[in-house]
C-alpha cells in the first residue's frame, strides 16, 4: 500500500536531564501507542498524537503530585505536530508547551477596548505571520548561550501577546529564531510558540527566559538522537511479534531497557564525567556516549573493555579456576542468541 498512513506511530514522551556545560540527554518515560484508524490497530484504541501527548501531560502531572512536587511547572519542547488547537485548548494547568509552529501560521492579536454595546470580540486584528515578522529587517534581539560546550550565537524577534483562531482563551507568545549564515549556507529562520503568562500588572509575558526557552528548543534535538540509538543499538521494533499485544509490548520493552541503562549511567557519572576511554590517540568526547556506556558495562562485568565472547586459549587447571568458569559463564549467555 502506498503511502506511510497505515504506518503505527508511537508518542514518546522523554525527561531531558539538567544541563550540563550545555549537555543534556533525553531518558525515555513513556513510549506509547498512538496508532491511526488508517493503520487498522486490534488491541489499542486509534488516537491522535495530541491525545497521547495530553494523556502524558496529564500522567506526568499526577507522578509529581504523588511525590509531593505539585506546584513544579513542567516545560514540554515538541515539534511542529503539536502546534495543535487541540492540545492548546486542552493544556493542564502548570505546564508550558513550546512547540515549532509554521511560517505561514495564522494569528491574530488581542482585542482591543470595545465601546458601545454587542458581542464581546474574541480576536483582534491579523497579526503578521511569522515569515513577514523576519522579512522585517529591523528589531532582532542578539542573544548567547552555550549549547554542548559552544556558545551560540542567534538573532531573535519575540512578538505577543497573539491568538490562534480557535484557542481564543490561550495568549500564546511569537519567537522567531535565527542563526549565523554564510555566502554558502543560507538558514531558515524558525518560529516558535509558546504560552503567555499574565504578571502582576497584568501584562502578557514569556513564560521562563528566552534564553532558557532557546536552550530546550535546542536541545529537543536529543529526542533523534535518542530515536537513532534505539533503532540501531536496541532493535526497537524489530522484534519478530505476532501477537498484537506483544508488537507493543516488545517495543515498549526496548524502550524501557534503554532508560534504565542510561540512569545507571547518568546517576553514576552524570553526563560530562565518564569513564575513562581506553585510548592514547582520543581522550573522549565533552559528553559520553552510548558505545561509551557499553563499553563501561562490559569492563564491570569482564574485566575488561573489549568484547571477547570466548577466551583463545584453556589452561589445562580449568576446572579448578573459578575466575576462568564465571567468565565462560558469562561470556556463554553474551553469545547465546536472544
Amino acid at each position: 500500500m502506498l503511502g506511510i498512513h497505515p504506518a503505527q506511530r508511537w508518542f514518546h514522551g522523554a525527561w531531558l536531564t539538567p544541563a550540563e556545560q550545555g549537555y543534556s540527554r533525553a531518558v525515555p518515560l513513556r513510549w506509547t501507542p498512538a496508532f491511526t484508524e488508517k493503520s487498522r490497530p486490534v488491541a489499542h484504541v486509534p488516537r491522535k498524537e495530541w491525545e497521547a501527548a495530553l494523556d502524558f501531560l496529564r500522567w506526568l502531572r499526577e507522578q509529581l503530585a504523588a511525590a509531593g512536587r505539585a506546584r513544579q511547572p513542567v516545560l514540554m519542547v515538541g515539534d511542529g505536530h503539536y502546534d495543535n488547537l487541540n492540545l492548546w485548548r486542552a493544556l493542564p494547568e502548570g505546564v508550558v508547551l513550546l512547540a515549532r509552529s509554521a511560517k505561514n501560521r495564522v494569528l491574530y492579536q488581542f482585542p482591543g477596548p470595545q465601546p458601545g454595546r454587542g458581542r464581546r470580540r474574541r480576536y483582534g486584528d491579523r497579526a503578521l505571520t511569522p515569515q513577514q515578522l523576519w522579512q522585517q529587517g529591523k528589531s532582532w534581539q542578539r542573544l548567547e548561550f552555550m549549547v554542548r560546550g559552544r556558545v551560540r550565537h542567534v538573532q531573535v524577534k519575540v512578538c505577543g501577546p497573539v491568538l490562534r483562531r480557535g484557542a481564543p482563551d490561550c495568549p500564546l507568545m511569537l519567537i522567531v529564531v535565527r542563526g549565523k549564515g554564510n555566502r554558502r549556507i543560507r538558514r531558515i529562520p524558525l518560529p516558535f510558540l509558546v504560552n503567555a503568562v499574565q504578571d502582576n500588572a497584568g501584562r502578557w509575558r514569556l513564560p521562563l527566559p528566552l534564553d532558557t526557552l532557546l536552550f530546550w528548543a535546542w536541545q529537543r534535538w536529543e529526542i533523534e538522537v535518542c530515536h537513532r540509538e534505539l533503532k540501531s543499538t536496541f532493535g526497537l521494533g524489530h522484534k519478530q511479534c505476532w501477537n498484537p499485544h506483544a508488537a507493543v509490548t516488545s517495543v515498549q520493552w526496548s524502550a524501557w531497557v534503554y532508560a534504565v541503562l542510561l540512569l545507571a549511567g547518568y546517576r553514576a557519572w552524570g553526563l560530562c564525567r565518564g569513564p575513562a576511554v581506553p585510548t592514547r590517540w582520543w581522550r573522549g568526547s565533552g559528553r559520553w556516549s552510548l558505545n561509551t556506556l557499553w563499553r563501561a558495562y562490559r569492563a564491570a562485568l569482564w574485566g575488561a573493555h573489549e568484547f571477547r565472547p570466548l577466551p583463545s586459549l584453556s589452561p589445562d587447571d580449568w576446572a579448578e579456576n573459578p575466575a576462568l568458569l564465571a567468565a565462560l559463564r558469562h561470556a556463554a549467555f553474551a553469545s547465546a542468541p536472544a
